[in-house]
């Protein structure tokens, strides 16, 4: 990354005027002039191949710095090998590169984030790491647990700092950005009227949330629960599913086990929520239609397998299904409450979205940055 506190050359007025005065003899006062310009051109010219090799010294293991704190080439490296997961594949030379730089890159900007926070004393304490290690530890033995820190080439004080970088985050998002957003009742008309044909279902539509198990090999930051949960193979995926179902029968809240567990990184953040699907296209899988449909609001599918394609029997995966409502065709008006909430929340997402980005990007201006791995690809990586 380029350092963001680069001046301007100095071309203040004075020094440039007198360089152009002309004395009594004019000619020979430009003469000297020019010929002095030239002069301090050359010797600057020379003080530029003189430092063109002379960057600031650093420890070798340091692959950046922001404002003077360092980041070390180990943790880069544990989170490269740590996206690779259980994949045997090396990738190439230019690929690693890559992949490096990005990591890097959210390395940097992740310590932008935590150097902002400590200025407002809002770095997670011990107590808040303590208790999601802990919320994190629940489900294993400590055996599994040590097996799944080892798959992750992760040690216990890796995912401590984890922790407490993803709390820390939280917090200073929660103060600098949610706390500014505030949708209106008027936002939320002025959008109903702006997509009013959004709410217009042409077909009844199936409001629906999901549990996903696979047994395909996915790096373990893809899998996108809050426990790092992934089957290993297929009878690992089985096995899962099952005891998840029989949790889901004993009254466990399904969102709650969906964050926790469901491999599927697009819905299990939101607790498996897939939000509203028509019938046209529940109909496409025709197992999964006929499960749906003997459902009332709040029930749950047997579990299900999940196919690797709109035309293939080859099962992938298990999932498990809850209906969460049922609409039948026509106009949503915005007096129902669940277009007002809906698109409160795509209001509020998408402006959160703006700000965080914004937010970043000012304080990135804001950073001394020195990114000596970029400057290591960039000179070597043309040979």
């Amino acid at each position: 990354m380029l350092n963001r506190e680069r001046r301007p050359p100095d071309l203040r007025r004075g020094s440039r005027e007198n360089c152009l005065t002309i004395g009594s003899n004019g000619s020979s006062a430009w003469g000297a002039a020019v010929s002095n310009r030239k002069f301090r051109l050359a010797g600057l010219a020379v003080a530029l191949v003189l430092c063109a090799g002379c960057q600031k010294a650093h420890d070798p293991n340091t692959v950046a710095t922001v404002n003077g704190k360092a980041i070390q080439r180990p943790e880069v490296e544990t989170l490269f090998q740590s996206n690779l997961g259980e994949s045997h594949q090396t990738p190439l030379k230019v690929q690693a590169d890559i992949m490096r730089l990005n990591i890097l890159r959210q390395l940097i900007d992740e310590e932008i984030l935590m150097q902002r926070a400590a200025k407002q004393n809002l770095v997670a304490t011990d107590e808040e790491v303590a208790d999601r290690l802990n919320e994190l530890k629940a489900p294993f033995t400590q055996e599994e647990f040590q097996k799944r820190l080892d798959s992750q080439h992760l040690t216990l004080d890796d995912l401590k700092r984890e922790i407490r970088r993803n709390r820390t985050e939280e917090k200073l998002f929660n103060k600098e950005i949610t706390s500014r957003i505030n949708i209106t009742d008027a936002d939320i008309t002025s959008y109903y009227n702006d997509h009013k044909a959004d709410f217009n279902l042409i077909e009844p539509n199936y409001h629906l949330a999901q549990i996903v198990v696979t047994a395909a090999p996915v790096p373990p930051q893809q899998v996108g629960n809050l426990q790092n949960s992934k089957a290993m193979n297929e009878a690992d995926a089985k096995r899962k599913i099952e005891l998840l179902h029989n949790r889901l029968e004993s009254g466990e809240d399904f969102g709650a086990l969906a964050m926790n567990f469901s491999e599927n990184p697009n819905t299990a953040g939101n607790g498996g929520d897939m939000g509203f699907v028509s019938e046209s296209n529940l109909r496409s899988n025709a197992e999964v239609y006929a499960a749906v449909e003997k459902l009332k609001p709040g029930q749950i599918t047997e579990v299900l397998p999940v196919f690797g394609g709109p035309n293939s029997r080859q099962a992938v995966g298990y999932a498990i299904y809850k209906l969460i409502d049922r609409e039948v065709a026509g106009q949503r008006q915005l007096n129902d409450p669940r277009v007002q909430q809906a698109i409160r929340q795509q209001l509020r997402d998408s402006r959160e979205q703006l700000l965080k980005n914004a937010f970043l990007e000012m304080l990135r201006d804001q950073a001394r940055v020195e990114n000596y791995y970029a400057e290591e690809v960039f000179r070597d990586g043309a040979q």
